[in-house]
């Protein structure tokens, strides 16, 4: 077991259909205007957590909402869950910002994620 746990899930991005209108909903859920507003993603800044909104599913074809785990270390951690069982869905990458991202899924083939900051 590695010495370097988790900070939590702080990120959960879901998959919308309809960008505008998941973005009224998710505006008048959390009570304040998305800090991030593009056309291929919506972020919100909430009590520490980040909500994003990705029209589509994204290039990954997201079909259900995914929540990352924040990890000191992200490839380590990837090492550590697929000697534990677990498939890699998508390799760590940088997605802008030092921000370094990777899904999983475990072995009921549910997805998770893993998430750095440099």
């Amino acid at each position: 077991m590695s010495s370097s746990s988790t900070q939590g899930v702080k990120t959960v991005l879901h998959p919308v259909s309809d960008l505008t209108k998941a973005k009224e909903v998710y505006t008048a859920l959390l009570g304040t205007p998305p800090q991030t507003d593009e056309p291929y993603y919506v972020g919100y800044e909430v009590a520490g957590q980040h909500i994003g909104l990705v029209p589509g599913g994204g290039p990954q074809g997201m079909t259900s909402p995914v929540a990352y785990w924040h990890v000191p270390d992200i490839e380590a951690r990837l090492a550590e869950v697929t000697a534990a069982g677990a498939t890699v869905t998508e390799a760590a990458h940088d997605v802008g910002g030092g921000r370094l991202v990777a899904t999983f899924t475990d072995p009921d083939g549910n997805v998770l994620g893993l998430l750095q900051d440099r």
